[in-house]
């Protein structure tokens, strides 16, 4: 009787307490529809850096090297002494054409004293003559040599001339064992030392001028066809130029240089190996931050019209496949092979082959969905207490 007492109580108890455990709902994957849109896309280009007045340092003149003025990697202005070479013989040289300078002024006073004495004795002989006092052979005679006297003057000029000439080569000369900076920059590399003797084929160092710094690199000739197209001026070819977006230049170590750049030219020959021209594009450098030789990237972005747009995360990778889960109609999904192209900014992908406008695809978890799995499930409603 106590244990049948006990049961009835337990049942009773069991009865009264009964708990409702919750239903499993399954949630819908989140889904996109299809649809065209405008989008930026930044293309990357491997670029080299170059000054935009890189200046080869040579010396015009043959000497020995007598002083070094700089260092490598020193910041220069334009018109700072870089090199001194030995500047004695030019200084000779200098001395000597000044004092032939000063021989032949003194020549040239010389003969043309003797011409205006033969001018004033051939004006003395034509009024005799003219009053039958002398003959016509003494008349001619001072006219030649008046005439004569002339042409020593003449020569005499010359010889100053040629002498001044002398003077300003000797003088450049000189000036030439002064080597300057042509441009405002860094120096490179110094392959010389004070002693060594150099010629004009001896190359001291490079200056690059890097107040403007130019990024060289190459561009597909299908980027930009219409820079390349048949019939366009060179002011059509600069305004479309002017037209491209700013760009940005990327250092190796993924460092983003603060100043935007522009295109500033474009070859007009397209490599016919590899479709490509060359394109130029100048940035800025006014703390110096840019040295010329050094290599990154240059990212071009450039405007899509009319494109499909989906998210990476809807992409699912099988081998060399690119395949999207499409949504159908029975809220069932069938996976579909598309073709893609990288949209650049990290997170999309441009769509060229395989959807429609109006195609609704599987985004968030499409790596977890298999072929005629159900995607999509109505809401469920709250049950009240």
């Amino acid at each position: 009787m106590k244990w049948a007492a006990a049961i009835a109580i337990m049942a009773v108890g069991t009865t009264s307490c009964k708990v409702d455990n919750p239903e499993e709902v399954q949630t819908s994957f989140e889904t996109l529809t299809v649809a065209k849109s405008d989008i930026e896309m930044p293309v990357k280009f491997s670029a080299k850096m170059k000054g935009q007045s890189d200046v080869t340092i040579s010396p015009q003149i043959s000497g020995q090297l007598m002083r070094i003025c700089v260092t490598e990697g020193q910041r220069v202005s334009r018109g700072q002494t870089l090199f001194v070479i030995d500047s004695r013989n030019a200084q000779n040289e200098l001395q000597s054409a000044q004092a032939n300078l000063q021989a032949a002024r003194a020549n040239l006073q010389a003969a043309q004293a003797q011409a205006n004495s033969a001018k004033l004795e051939y004006e003395s002989n034509k009024n005799l003559f003219d009053k039958k006092i002398v003959s016509n052979y003494t008349l001619e005679n001072s006219l030649n040599t008046y005439r004569q006297a002339q042409a020593t003057v003449d020569q005499a000029r010359a010889s100053v001339t040629q002498a001044q000439a002398a003077v300003s080569h000797a003088r450049v000369n000189l000036g030439f064992c002064t080597l300057t900076s042509p441009v405002s920059g860094i120096v490179g590399e110094i392959d010389v030392r004070a002693g060594d003797q150099v010629t004009p084929m001896t190359q001291l160092t490079i200056v690059s001028g890097n107040s403007q710094m130019e990024a060289w690199f190459s561009v597909p000739e299908t980027i930009l066809e219409a820079a390349v197209s048949e019939g366009m001026t060179q002011s059509d070819k600069s305004k479309y130029l002017s037209e491209l977006p700013a760009v940005t230049f990327v250092m190796k170590n993924g460092t983003e240089y603060p100043h935007k750049g522009r295109v500033s030219s474009l070859t007009g020959v397209v490599d016919a190996a590899t479709g490509s021209l060359a394109c130029k594009a100048t940035f800025p450098n006014p703390d110096g931050f840019l040295y010329s030789g050094i290599q990154g990237t240059v990212l071009l972005p450039l405007h899509e019209k009319d494109v499909m747009v989906i998210p990476q995360a809807a992409v699912v990778r099988l081998q060399d496949r690119s395949l999207v889960y499409k949504v159908k109609p029975d809220s069932t999904a069938t996976a579909v092979t598309v073709m893609i192209s990288d949209a650049g900014n990290g997170k999309d992908l441009i769509v060229t082959q395989g959807l429609n406008v109006g195609d609704r695809i599987v985004t968030v978890g499409a790596n977890n969905v298999q072929e005629g799995q159900r995607v999509l499930f109505p809401a469920v409603a709250t049950k009240k207490k």
